[in-house]
């Protein structure tokens, strides 16, 4: 046998692995990047994604089309656009986000313990991936603008649109897990059905 064939068999074995790396890879991007929220940098960075989100624009108070005059650059600090988002609703929007998020990366570490609760919490974070994948069809500053080079539009991604596509991954690690909770929640149901025959059948025959 071949060097690469025993790195193959090592690699099939890894499955288990994976799905743990996977679980815990999801945990800590949703508890990070759901505890950014708490920061306004962040709450004011997903502005264009929600304001143009045809599902959620009706968040925020102010006109779909302002918020291009009013977005800091992060690490900068203008205090007119700060207060433009005091009065857009961009804060209270971005704490509550960001609030579900990280319930979201918590629920999913209940694996261990509460796999069907897990799996539930999975089944949000794939509804939330799809959620956030449709940004590339609703939201303009996904894709390089025209601002004079022949490379603009579709399908060059713009820093904001590479942000978005990477949800597809999360979208299929949300799956993945939500699968192995599933299948593990059974397994424990059908282990005390069979726990709890046994007990009954003893009892009959005691």
């Amino acid at each position: 046998m071949g060097l690469v064939d025993r790195l193959l068999e090592l690699a099939a074995r890894g499955d288990r692995a994976g799905i743990v790396v996977t679980r815990v890879g999801l945990v800590v991007v949703l508890v990070w990047i759901g505890g950014l929220k708490a920061f306004r940098y962040e709450d004011e960075g997903i502005v264009p994604f929600v304001a143009n989100s045809p599902l959620m624009s009706f968040l925020y108070r102010q006109p779909a089309g302002e918020y291009r005059a009013h977005m800091n650059r992060e690490g900068a600090l203008v205090p007119a656009n700060r207060a433009w988002h005091e009065r857009n609703g961009t804060y209270p929007f971005g704490y509550g986000l960001g609030t579900a998020i990280v319930a979201f990366g918590v629920i999913i570490a209940l694996h261990p313990w509460l796999p069907r609760v897990a799996a539930v919490g999975s089944s949000l974070v794939f509804l939330m991936s799809f959620v956030t994948l449709s940004f590339l069809v609703t939201t303009p500053e996904c894709w390089v603008p025209s601002l004079g080079s022949s490379e603009h539009g579709f399908p060059l991604l713009s820093g904001a649109g590479r942000l978005v596509i990477k949800d597809a991954i999360m979208m299929g690690a949300a799956l993945v897990t939500m699968a192995d909770s599933a299948k593990a929640f059974l397994r424990q149901r059908d282990s005390g059905s069979v726990a709890v025959t046994r007990r009954e059948e003893v009892g009959v025959v005691g």
